[in-house]
């Protein structure tokens, strides 16, 4: 379940909305996006605004539906900025219409409603950076919502079922080791590479590898944006995480 509220997470879908459209307003839609290097910029918008509208469909529905098919872009350059708003409003209200706590399907199985706007969210506040780093605009993240996203993934990549989704994560398991992230003004991560899967708290436990740096900074590494820095320890294990986490 998300930490943070439901009013806050409709208010953080519409920010990284409202700014991811900002971004990319007037690029060159065939831009190659660096840190996606196979899509363009346009591909980038498309994606975007279709999973705000997937999700939408499935909360209203409840059950899977098939994510849209790639091909001609949805919308011109010129009609970005709207039609990004409009899927992003359209995933809230879905969500707020259902009720946040209403059972829908999931790749983890059954969760609340909300677990879409959240995952939304997330995934807006990550290619926001991808859409800055294209475009060259300027990119900041309130920590309430760059922990969130770091929090996510932690809770992913740890459900019991994750696995029966993306099998290769078995890659994941270990014996015991530790990755330590620890954020500037607020507790860390500790991620346990554990026999039957993989655990993690909150705090700034021990680690066999210690990443230090501002909670944006944590965010960006461990979705694989930028490079680490702030590194102590055992670095080949970071190296291996990053390797066979992406999700």
């Amino acid at each position: 379940m998300p930490v943070l509220d439901f009013a806050r997470l409709v208010e953080g879908l519409r920010e990284q909305t409202e700014e991811f459209a900002e971004a990319v307003a007037g690029g060159d839609p065939e831009a190659v996006v660096p840190t996606c290097p196979e899509w363009r910029l346009r591909t980038l918008v498309s994606h975007v605004g279709q999973a705000n509208r997937w999700g939408a469909e499935l909360v209203r529905g409840g059950v899977p539906v098939p994510y849209p098919a790639a091909g001609a872009d949805p919308v011109g350059p010129d009609e970005w900025g709207a039609w990004l708003r409009a899927g992003a409003r359209e995933l809230a209200e879905a969500v707020r219409e259902v009720g946040p706590d209403a059972e829908v399907w999931s790749f983890v199985g059954p969760v609340p409603a909300v677990f879409w706007l959240r995952r939304m969210l997330c995934e807006t506040v990550i290619h926001r950076y991808d859409a800055a780093l294209t475009t060259g605009a300027g990119y900041e993240v309130a920590d309430d919502l760059a922990a969130d996203v770091i929090t996510e993934g932690a809770e992913l990549m740890s459900h019991p079922r994750v696995e029966t989704f993306k099998p290769e994560l078995a890659l994941m398991r270990g014996a015991g080791q530790r990755l330590a992230f620890r954020a500037r003004g607020m507790a860390g991560w500790v991620i346990h590479r554990l026999p039957e899967g993989l655990r993690w708290e909150r705090g700034d436990g021990p680690g066999e590898v210690v990443v230090s740096g501002t909670v944006t900074e944590i965010m960006l590494v461990l979705s694989r944006r930028t490079p680490p820095s702030g590194v102590s320890g055992d670095r080949a294990l970071l190296e291996h995480w990053l390797a066979h986490s992406a999700f």
